[in-house]
């Protein structure tokens, strides 16, 4: 029998899963906290490594010290991490500075510098298959260049999160194609470095890119001494591992086409899988590879939980009482209408955007209000992502949902009356640490000989939704729904200009 470890590392925390292939059935779970640096510039948004490093020894331990004697069962481990962040190392592996995350919207002068160098939006596009975006990480890395010139000078090695851990753990510098692709680097229908977007950057850059290898293909082993001082037996395989998304999509059983899947985290995020590139020619969908061997086309909203959690902290409410307080008001909330960009915003791109509350009247001037219009207006914001993805040929039947805002029927009923098809849940949520196990319990049957193997065989086998969680939409409500979703669009591009000028008080 055989057992697999997946880690999931966040913005948040990091979470370990042990998977036991035999019973399919999640065997140990542990969590580790770990904190942005507090105090930054706006639009500045870092962590530190070593909080991740720390936090991924942390839950191995736990998950081992939780199996006792059956962690000599574990054959392999795989790691999914935050997308775009930049890790810059020095020629011995040696962080340079704080990582700059997938949040950070600091960067906007370096996308409008790249995009300029590849010849305009269209042509980025062309050379990448999307537009250089703030959340990117190749603006990080010209951000470097242009503000930091010291430590851009002892830059060796450019590694993502999920990247740095694998690297911790094998020591050896790895990159996939699918969190790859979300670097702004990458030449999505070529699966290939783009050389101009490198050029665009700084042409030494070519050097301090790994190789990119296949999501089935292992960087290596754990580290001796590092297994033995987690408890780990010898020779654990470390898979390719992947970004948050792509090993969501692992998890939720979304690699075959067909099937959709939402994470409603800090972040937000909608995904399908396809066999061929999807290229959105408006650059609002990302046009990302898999961690499977296919793409994974994929929308992403920044305010998220992070919206809700404010609210609920605002007025002094737990979870059920945020719930009650949004069923009390009717769909729509009275026209009370927010506009959730807290910190920018990815989907629509308005990295400038700040939160905006339209309606406010002496009946809608109420915490039950503003907790209804928190939680419909980053579903909104998701759904203007899904409907981009319908345009271009993806059509959600059904959407199977993760993360925090999941967990609530009152959430879930309200998602599938803004999308106006059924949401479930899974019955394991922790959807990109379910991911990272199986991709794990991959690539050790193909190093194993069995090169036939496919992915879709072990999530078939262990991924499931929970029908208990299922919601079908209201039709009146999402009636309604469709008429706010217009408003909220319209306020969005109406506000852009203002955003702008807002910004420069600061």
């Amino acid at each position: 029998m055989s057992l697999y470890i997946g880690i999931d590392s966040g913005t948040q925390s990091t979470k370990a899963v042990v998977l036991d292939l035999a019973s399919k059935k999640v065997v140990a779970e542990a969590r580790a906290p770990h904190a942005m640096i507090a105090g930054l510039p706006a639009g500045h948004m870092e962590q530190h490594p070593s909080e991740w490093v720390a936090a991924l020894e942390t839950t191995i331990a736990g998950v081992v010290k939780q199996l006792g004697a059956r962690a000599a069962e574990i054959r392999g481990l795989g790691v999914s991490g935050q997308q775009h962040g930049f890790v810059p190392l020095d020629v011995d592996g040696a962080v340079i500075r704080p990582a700059k995350l997938w949040c950070d919207t600091s960067t906007v002068a370096e996308c409008a510098l790249i995009t300029k160098k590849l010849g305009g939006e269209k042509a980025a596009l062309r050379h990448t298959g999307s537009l250089i975006l703030p959340g990117f990480t190749a603006p990080k890395i010209l951000w470097l260049k242009r503000h930091e010139p010291a430590n851009y000078k002892r830059l060796r090695h450019v590694l993502l999160p999920h990247d740095y851990l694998n690297f911790h753990l094998t020591g050896a510098y790895f990159m996939e194609y699918g969190d790859a692709s979300g670097t702004a680097l990458l030449d999505v229908r070529k699966r290939a470095w783009s050389q101009a977007a490198i050029r665009a950057v700084d042409p030494r850059l070519a050097d301090w890119l790994p190789a990119l290898s296949e999501s089935h293909e292992s960087p290596g082993i754990i580290r001796p001494e590092l297994a033995a001082k987690l408890g780990l037996p010898s020779g654990v395989v470390v898979s390719a591992g992947g970004g948050d998304n792509m090993m969501g999509a692992i998890g939720t059983g979304n690699v075959t086409p067909g099937v959709i899947s939402a994470s409603f985290g800090t972040s937000g995020t909608i995904y399908a899988h396809a066999e061929q590139p999807v290229m959105d020619p408006a650059g609002e969908i990302a046009a990302f590879c898999s961690s499977t061997g296919g793409w994974l086309p994929l929308l992403c909203t920044m305010n998220v939980t992070t919206v809700t959690e404010q609210v609920r902290q605002l007025f002094g409410m737990d979870h059920a009482a945020l719930a009650a307080a949004v069923q009390s008001v009717p769909a729509g909330a009275d026209g009370l209408i927010l506009l959730p960009y807290l910190a920018g915003e990815r989907t629509p791109n308005v990295p400038a955007g700040s939160g905006v509350l339209l309606g406010l009247s002496g009946k809608t001037f109420t915490a039950a209000h503003f907790a209804r219009a928190a939680m419909e207006g980053v579903t909104l914001g998701m759904n203007y992502g899904l409907r981009r993805l319908a345009v271009l040929g993806v059509k959600a039947k059904e959407i199977r949902v993760t993360g925090g805002g999941a967990k609530s029927p009152a959430w879930r009923q309200l998602m599938a009356d803004v999308f106006g098809v059924p949401v479930v849940a899974m019955v394991e949520d922790e959807g990109a640490a379910l991911g990272g196990a199986l991709q794990a319990a991959w690539c050790v049957a193909r190093r194993d000989g069995n090169k036939k193997a496919r992915l879709s065989d072990f999530t078939k086998a262990v991924v499931a939704v929970d029908e208990q969680t299922r919601c079908k939409p209201d039709k009146k409500a999402h009636a309604r729904y469709q008429k706010i979703q217009a408003v909220q669009d319209r306020l969005s591009l109406a506000l852009r200009d203002v955003f702008v000028a807002q910004r420069a008080l600061d």
